[in-house]
């Protein structure tokens, strides 16, 4: 039997995953296309950027993202000035560090497969003359339909298993911000193992399920 508060946790996590998963496929795939075009100087810098979450420790990250939207902080003092409050401790500050501890799993698959396609399919389309929005949307999401396959699971899948971020930045709040992490390393800290082993191996099992329906519908997604 699933307690209350394990059982909001976990409605939580769903909730956080899918929410960030949505915005990071449209973030992901604006940055990911500029990246796989572009020829600026500025390229490297920002995928340096924006695979920084994969190096980081995620409490330093979780600090720094606390800091920068807290009271004090430049994005905390925009949030107050046009009446949103402050965003750490909210859900609202949790979907915020998701998307950025995230990004890199969605934007590199992306980035990959949009390399992948090449010049000649779009050059094709343009000699049609179709736009190039109608040559993204014609062309190139059927073509890198695999790269947002992977990118959708590992960015939902590696949502739901932050801890260091999402507790720096959202605390421990029931209902709240208590995501199953959470959870887990408060049975632990508790000593209530078996509620602990419990929710682990839930994830544990998840996560092995997801990635094995990604790799067995989508075989091509490991060099998209």
């Amino acid at each position: 039997m699933i307690a209350s508060d394990e059982r909001s946790a976990i409605l939580l996590t769903l909730q956080l995953s899918a929410v960030t998963t949505v915005i990071l496929l449209v973030i992901g795939t604006i940055i990911a296309w500029w990246l796989a075009r572009t020829r600026s100087r500025w390229k490297g810098p920002v995928g340096a950027v924006v695979a920084l979450p994969l190096v980081l420790p995620p409490t330093v990250l979780g600090f720094y993202l606390l800091i920068t939207l807290g009271p004090n902080g430049p994005v905390g003092q925009f949030t107050q000035a046009i009446g949103l409050g402050l965003l750490p401790f909210t859900f609202a500050g949790l979907v915020v560090g998701s998307v950025i501890y995230s990004l890199p799993f969605v934007v590199q698959p992306l980035q990959n497969a949009f390399e992948a396609i090449g010049e000649r399919p779009l050059e094709a389309a343009a000699t049609l003359r179709s736009s190039p929005l109608d040559r993204f949307f014609t062309v190139v999401l059927p073509m890198a339909k695999s790269g947002y396959l992977s990118a959708a699971v590992l960015g939902f899948a590696h949502t739901m298993g932050e801890f260091g971020v999402v507790l720096m930045l959202g605390g421990n709040i029931p209902g709240k911000t208590r995501v199953i992490s959470v959870q887990i390393y408060n049975h632990v800290e508790a000593l209530e193992y078996a509620q602990a082993h419990r929710l682990a191996g839930g994830m544990l099992l998840f996560s092995f399920l997801v990635l094995l329906a990604m790799y067995t519908l989508n075989p091509t997604g490991r060099r998209s």
